[in-house]
């Protein structure tokens, strides 16, 4: 089993696209102006020992070496025992609107991102728990499936946007049906719902959906994202709002009273996580309420930090790259030859 310690590291890893790019338009520019400085005889003499293929390998060396750099500052990790941890915990779907309302700034910087840093308080909160990831507009799909692994579903929830899902619209009826699947009925776990929305419920059957959990004796809670007067909904910078058939401009508040009556049909609680810290606290303590079952999970410990390995690939490359020359004449027969 391998881990990341420090992983956010990887996002680096979006640079080297960048740098190939770059490279590739300053060799063409150095080109350029050695053509526009020099004269024809010159030019020619300049580069009748250059070495195309050697100009690539530098730059391929290069390019690995800041590869092998960003994973070993990542610094991976493997696990080389697999135990049996037993601990008390609830399963837990967490049930993310990411449709286009979610973009709305009547709360800053705008309801997705304070969803997101809404779930990422509760996850660094839980202990024991086994939790998985739902993601909802006009339909649901499991991001993650259930799991103990808390530092994956952090991972997963900075991925989450408004674009995850291109079907738009706010289905709940099939959030809460997605999630449902998510559980493992046969265990006796204890189960819960928590969905994380601004309400705006486009589709029906949201409330026969919580009934359907309340029989399956899942519990339904939900933060409700946004302030009460609402807001207009954003396409992008500078880009306006977005706006009805009628060119008017669209008004997104959410819907409390509608969620809290779907959290009453599932036997929670809503709650306005606008305040994050004090609707969380809120949270816990109605989590806490729910019978704890004992979880067994196999698990990797001893986890052995392999950033060595990665940094020396890193210095070997960048050497490399100092040490390949860009001509094709050996230089020690040059050497020779005097």
């Amino acid at each position: 089993m391998i881990k990341f310690e420090h992983i956010d590291f990887l996002y680096l890893l979006g640079i080297l696209p960048i740098l190939g790019i770059a490279l590739l338009f300053f060799n063409r520019w150095k080109k350029e102006k050695l053509k526009l400085l020099s004269t024809e005889n010159l030019h020619t003499n300049l580069y009748k020992n250059k070495s195309e293929t050697r100009l690539k390998l530098k730059n391929i060396s290069l390019f690995l070496g800041v590869f092998f750099l960003i994973v070993g500052l990542s610094n991976p990790q493997i696990g080389t025992n697999l135990e049996e941890v037993k601990r008390e915990g609830i399963e837990i779907v967490l049930a993310i609107d990411v449709s286009n309302s979610m973009l709305c700034e009547d709360i800053k910087p705008n309801r997705i991102l304070r969803a997101k840093q809404a779930v990422s308080n509760l996850i660094d909160n839980l202990e024991g728990d086994r939790i998985g990831i739902v993601i909802f507009a006009g339909e649901a799909y499991t991001q993650l499936p259930i799991t103990s692994d808390y530092s994956a579903a952090k991972m997963f929830l900075k991925n989450i946007n408004t674009s995850s899902i291109k079907k738009q619209g706010t289905n709940l009826s099939s959030a809460i049906n997605q999630s449902l699947k998510s559980f493992n009925f046969e265990n006796e776990f204890n189960k819960s719902i928590i969905i994380i929305t601004d309400g705006e419920d486009h589709e029906e059957g949201a409330l026969i959906s919580a009934e359907k959990a309340m029989e399956k004796g899942v519990f339904i809670h939900t933060l409700s994202i946004g302030d009460e007067n609402g807001g207009p909904i954003p396409l992008g910078r500078n880009k306006g709002f977005r706006k009805d058939r009628e060119g008017n401009t669209i008004v997104t508040k959410p819907n409390f009273r509608f969620l809290s009556e779907l959290s009453n049909k599932g036997n929670g609680i809503n709650i306005n996580a606008n305040n994050s810290e004090i609707g969380l606290k809120k949270l816990f303590k109605e989590i806490s309420k729910i019978e704890k079952k004992e979880i067994s999970d196999m698990v990797f410990t001893n986890y052995t930090d392999r950033f060595q390995m990665f940094l020396f690939l890193s210095l070997f490359f960048f050497l490399l790259e100092i040490f390949i020359l860009g001509k094709r004449n050996n230089p020690l027969k040059n050497w020779n030859s005097r």
